[in-house]
C-alpha cells in the first residue's frame, strides 16, 4: 500500500518513469514503463532486478544488441483474425522486421556460452518463433517495404504490361510534344508533366484548340492548360485499368498471406509482448548504467542497509552543474534501530535524505536497480507512507497542521510491522510545546507498532525521546560551525543541533537581539544545544584522526607490498642471470664444436697435409678444453663471479672468431685447373665448376648458365665457398609504407554534417574503402538528426555494400539516431 496518491510526485518517481519512457524504442516498452507498479513479492522483485542488472552488464560487455525495429504489431494481427480480412502492406513490412528482430535476439542468447544472462534467457524460453511466417512475409515484401514483382505470377505480368504501356505513352507524348514545339504551339523549353495520374502537355490557353485532347487542369493564373492528347487517352485508360488490377492482385496476395499466418496469431502476439519486455528491460538497464546503479541484495524481512546511496534525480541535475556533487548517504534500519529521528540545521539535507530513502526503496520494489554502493541490501516493505510538504487546502478548509494530523491519523490506522514511514518536519505547524507533545505521543505509538521510518525534526523533546526508547535512534545532518555551512553527511547515533544562533549571527542579526533570545530560550536549552555542537565537533575531530590513521596504515601496507615485490624481483633477476650465463656457456661450447668441425672439414677439402691436420686438431682440442674449464656449471654462483664469467665468455667469443677467420680461409694449393674444380669469376664474382679447358679459356657452369671465360679471369676457391655462394637467397617481406601510414592516420569516425547528398556518399564510400584497407571493423558516421534525410541516404547506401555486416543507431547517451554505428564484415 502506498500513501498518499501523489506519492510518486512527492519523491520524484514520476521523473524516473519519464526517463524510462524516453529510453524505450517501442510503444509496448513505453506502456510497460507507465504501468510499472510497486510489488511486495520478493521472487517477482528479485527476478526483475536480476534481469535489469544482467542487461546492464550486457550493454557494457557486448559489442552489439538489436536496437531497431521494435514495432507494435498486435493491432494488425488482431485485425486479421477475421476470415477474409487482410493487413496493409506496411503492416506486413513491420511484422517482417519485428520477427527478424525477435529471431536475432533469440539467437543472441542461445549462442552465449556458460549462460552469462540466465534471467534474460529464461524470458526467451517462452517465446515461439516460426520461420514459416517470416519466410511467408519475405516472399511477398522486399527490403524497401514494397510488394515484390514475383509475389505472384499474375502481379509480375500486370507490372510488366504496365511498364510497357508507360514506355509507349512516354514515347508518343514526347513525339506529340516535339511536333507541337515545331509548330510553335508550345514553347521550346516546355516538357511533359503529369496531372491526375495522366501524362499531359502544358499549352498556352489561347492555343488549346490547336491540340486535340482532354483538358485536365490549368495553372493558377489561367494562362496555361494541361492537355492529354487524344492519341494517348486510350493508353492512359489502359494504365489506369492495370493499376486497379494490380491493387486487386495485391489484396488477393495479402488475403492469402493472412490465411497462411492466422493459425500462428496467438504465438505472434506473445512474440510482440516479448519485444516489449526486452525493450522495457533495456530502458531500465540504460538508466541504471547512466546512474551507476547496482542490484542490492534482497531480504524478505523489512530493513535497509545502504552504502553510498544517492538521490538519482538530484545526481543527474548536479552533473550539469560544474563543481556540484551529491554527497552519498549511508543508512541502516534494522530490528534494533527501526526509526531514525534526524535533526540538524535547515538546508542541511534532511528532506533530501528522507526523499532518497523513499525513492530508492520504491525503485527497488518496482524492479529497478538503485544508485548505491556494492554490498547494499534492501528488505521488502508491505507499505510505504510519506508525509512531506504542505497539503493545506482552502476548498477542504485544511490548515498545514490539519493536513499533517490527517496523515498521522492514516498512519496510526494502517501502519503495521513491515511499514516504512517517511515524515518531514515531524510535529511542526502549531504551537511548539503542544505540537512536540503530540508528536512524541504519536512517535511512541508508531514505535509500539514496530514500524520502520525516517523522521526529521527540530524538536528537542523528540531527540530526548529517541535517545531514551529502544527501537528509535537519533541521527544528525553534520554542519561545519567554523565555515558555517552544511556538510550534507548523515551521522547516526547522536542528535544534531539546529545551529539557530550561529546561522542568525552569520546572517547579521544584532548581538543584543541574540542575547535576549538566549535568555528567553533558557540556560538549559542553550546548554543542550551547545553540548550537541561540542559532541559533533569532537566526533568530527576523532573521525578525521581515524581517517588519517587509516591512510597512513594503507600507505605503509603499500610500501611493504612494494618492498616485497622488489625483493622478489631481485631474486628472480639473479636466477635469470645465472640461467642466462649457463645458456651462454653452453652456446659457446656448441659454437666451438662447430668451428672445430668446419675447420677440419675445410682442411680436408683443401687436401692439407696430415701433419698440418694433426697439428690443427691438437690445437683445437686444447682450445675446447680451455672453454670447458672456463664454463663450468654456475649453479649457486655469487653475482660477482657471474659478472667475471660474462667477461671470460667475451674473451672466449673473441678467440673463437679469430680461429674461425683462420679456419675459413684455408690455403688453396696452386695447381693447374682441371674439370670439376670450384672457381669464381673475378669480374662478376659468380662461382661455379670447371667443365672443360680449351687453350687459355675454361668453360664454367654457374647456376643454369655455361660460360667460356679466360683463364686469367677466374680464381680457384674452396668447396665450402662454392656452397655458400650457391645458397638460395632469403626473401624478406617489407610492409607497404602507404598502408602503414594509412593505418596510423585512420580514424574510425567521420562527420558529414552539412554535406550534400552526393558529397556525403563520396565521403562515406572513401571512409569504407580506408576501413577495408586497414581492416578496421567498427565505424561511426556522424550525420546529425535534422529531418533524417542524410541519415536515410547514408543507410540506403550502406544496405547496398556487401562488406557492411550491420548498422544501427548509436546509444541514446552517445548521440542516438544522430550517429550510425557500422559493423564491417571481412
Amino acid at each position: 500500500m502506498i500513501y498518499p496518491e501523489n506519492f510518486e510526485t512527492k519523491v520524484g518517481f514520476d521523473r524516473i518513469r519519464n526517463l524510462l519512457a524516453e529510453n524505450c524504442l517501442s510503444p509496448m516498452g513505453r506502456e510497460l514503463a507507465e504501468s510499472m507498479i510497486f510489488m511486495t513479492d520478493i521472487d517477482a522483485i528479485s527476478f526483475r532486478l536480476s534481469a535489469t542488472y544482467e542487461f546492464q552488464r550486457l550493454l557494457q560487455l557486448e559489442d552489439y544488441f538489436p536496437s531497431e525495429n521494435y514495432f507494435e504489431i498486435s493491432g494488425s494481427l488482431n485485425k486479421i483474425r477475421i476470415e477474409g480480412s487482410f493487413p496493409e502492406v506496411h503492416e506486413v513490412f513491420d511484422l517482417k522486421r519485428s520477427l527478424d528482430t525477435v529471431r536475432t535476439i533469440l539467437n543472441f542468447f542461445r549462442k552465449k556460452e556458460n549462460d552469462p544472462y540466465p534471467g534474460l534467457k529464461s524470458i526467451c524460453s517462452n517465446v515461439k518463433f516460426y520461420p514459416y511466417v517470416l519466410d511467408a512475409a519475405e516472399r511477398i515484401i522486399d527490403k524497401t517495404g514494397k510488394i515484390k514483382d514475383n509475389a505472384s505470377q499474375r502481379l509480375k505480368e500486370i507490372r510488366n504490361e504496365a511498364e510497357s504501356k508507360k514506355i509507349l505513352v512516354s514515347k508518343r507524348l514526347n513525339t506529340i510534344l516535339k511536333q507541337a514545339q515545331a509548330d510553335g504551339i508550345v514553347d521550346p523549353d516546355t516538357s511533359a508533366t503529369v496531372r491526375n495520374g495522366r501524362g499531359v502537355i502544358p499549352v498556352n490557353a489561347y492555343d488549346k484548340r490547336k491540340i486535340s485532347g482532354l483538358i485536365h487542369d490549368q495553372s493558377a493564373s489561367g494562362k496555361t492548360v494541361y492537355i492529354e492528347p487524344a492519341e494517348i487517352v486510350e493508353l492512359n485508360n489502359d494504365l489506369i485499368e492495370l493499376e486497379y488490377e494490380e491493387r486487386r492482385e495485391i489484396v488477393r496476395i495479402l488475403t492469402a498471406f493472412a490465411d497462411d499466418i492466422r493459425p500462428y496469431i496467438d504465438d505472434l502476439l506473445l512474440a510482440n509482448d516479448f519485444l516489449g519486455k526486452i525493450d522495457f528491460i533495456r530502458a531500465k538497464a540504460l538508466l541504471g548504467n547512466q546512474l551507476g546503479s547496482v542490484k542490492p541484495s534482497l531480504s524478505a524481512k523489512p530493513g535497509i542497509f545502504w552504502n553510498k546511496a544517492v538521490h538519482p534525480i538530484l545526481d543527474l541535475t548536479f552533473r550539469k552543474l560544474p563543481g556540484r556533487k551529491v554527497v552519498p548517504l549511508d543508512i541502516r534500519l534494522d530490528d534494533r534501530n527501526r526509526i531514525i529521528v534526524i535533526s540538524g540545521p535547515n538546508a542541511g539535507g534532511k528532506s533530501v535524505c528522507l526523499k532518497t530513502v523513499g525513492l530508492l526503496q520504491y525503485m527497488v520494489q518496482c524492479g529497478l536497480t538503485i544508485p548505491a554502493g556494492e554490498g547494499s541490501e534492501s528488505g521488502i516493505f508491505n507499505n510505504i507512507f510519506i508525509d512531506i510538504g504542505d497539503e493545506q487546502s482552502i476548498e477542504n478548509d485544511l490548515s498545514t497542521y490539519s493536513s499533517h494530523l490527517l496523515s498521522m491519523k492514516y498512519f496510526l490506522k494502517h501502519a503495521a510491522e513491515g511499514t516504512l514511514l517517511l515524515i518531514d518536519e515531524f510535529g511542526t505547524g502549531t504551537e511548539p510545546m503542544l505540537g512536540g507533545s503530540i508528536a512524541e505521543a504519536i512517535l511512541g505509538e508508531l514505535n509500539r507498532l514496530r514500524v520502520f521510518g525516517v523522521l526529521t525534526t527540530h524538536y528537542t523533546n523528540l531527540k530526548h525521546f529517541a535517545s531514551m526508547n529502544e527501537g528509535i535512534v537519533n541521527g544528525a545532518m553534520l554542519f561545519d560551525n567554523h565555515l558555517m555551512q552544511p556538510l550534507f553527511l548523515l551521522s547516526i547515533g547522536k542528535p544534531g543541533s539546529s545551529f539557530a544562533f550561529e546561522i542568525a549571527r552569520k546572517i547579521g542579526l544584532p548581538e543584543d537581539i541574540l542575547k535576549a533570545a538566549s535568555e528567553k530560550a533558557g540556560v538549559k536549552n542553550i546548554n543542550y544545544d551547545r553540548h550537541l555542537k561540542d559532541i559533533a565537533r569532537d566526533k568530527r575531530y576523532w573521525e578525521n584522526k581515524r581517517q588519517n590513521i587509516r591512510q597512513h596504515e594503507k600507505h605503509l601496507e603499500e610500501l611493504i607490498s612494494e618492498y616485497e615485490k622488489a625483493l622478489g624481483d631481485a631474486k628472480d633477476t639473479r636466477k635469470e642471470i645465472i640461467s642466462r650465463a649457463k645458456d651462454e656457456a653452453q652456446a659457446l661450447l656448441n659454437e666451438a664444436n662447430r668451428v672445430i668441425e668446419n675447420t677440419i672439414r675445410e682442411i680436408r677439402e683443401a687436401q692439407a697435409e696430415k701433419e698440418r691436420t694433426r697439428a690443427v686438431r691438437l690445437e683445437l682440442e686444447e682450445f675446447r678444453e680451455n672453454i670447458t674449464e672456463e664454463t663450468r656449471p654456475v649453479e649457486n654462483m655469487p653475482e660477482d663471479k657471474t659478472l667475471k664469467l660474462d667477461r671470460k665468455a667475451e674473451k672466449i667469443r673473441s678467440r673463437i672468431r679469430k680461429k674461425a677467420e683462420t679456419a675459413e680461409k684455408p690455403e688453396i694449393p696452386d695447381k693447374p685447373l682441371k674439370p670439376g674444380d670450384p672457381v669464381r669469376m673475378k669480374d662478376t664474382l659468380a662461382a661455379g665448376e670447371v667443365l672443360r679447358i680449351e687453350g687459355n679459356k675454361v668453360q664454367v657452369e654457374t647456376g643454369s648458365l655455361r660460360l667460356f671465360v679466360p683463364v686469367d679471369k677466374v680464381e680457384r676457391i674452396s668447396r665450402s665457398e662454392l656452397k655458400k655462394s650457391t645458397r638460395p637467397a632469403q626473401v624478406f617481406s617489407v610492409p607497404d609504407p602507404v598502408i602503414q601510414e594509412r593505418r596510423i592516420n585512420f580514424k574510425p569516425e567521420i562527420d558529414i554534417r552539412g554535406a550534400r547528398g552526393e558529397e556525403a556518399l563520396n565521403i562515406v564510400r572513401d571512409f569504407l574503402d580506408d576501413a577495408l584497407l586497414v581492416q578496421h571493423r567498427n565505424l561511426r558516421i556522424l550525420h546529425g538528426k535534422g529531418n533524417g534525410i542524410l541519415r536515410q541516404l547514408v543507410r540506403q547506401y550502406l544496405s547496398t555494400v556487401n562488406i557492411v555486416k550491420s548498422y544501427r543507431d548509436e546509444d541514446v547517451q552517445l548521440g542516438g539516431s544522430g550517429i550510425t554505428v557500422v559493423e564491417m564484415d571481412f
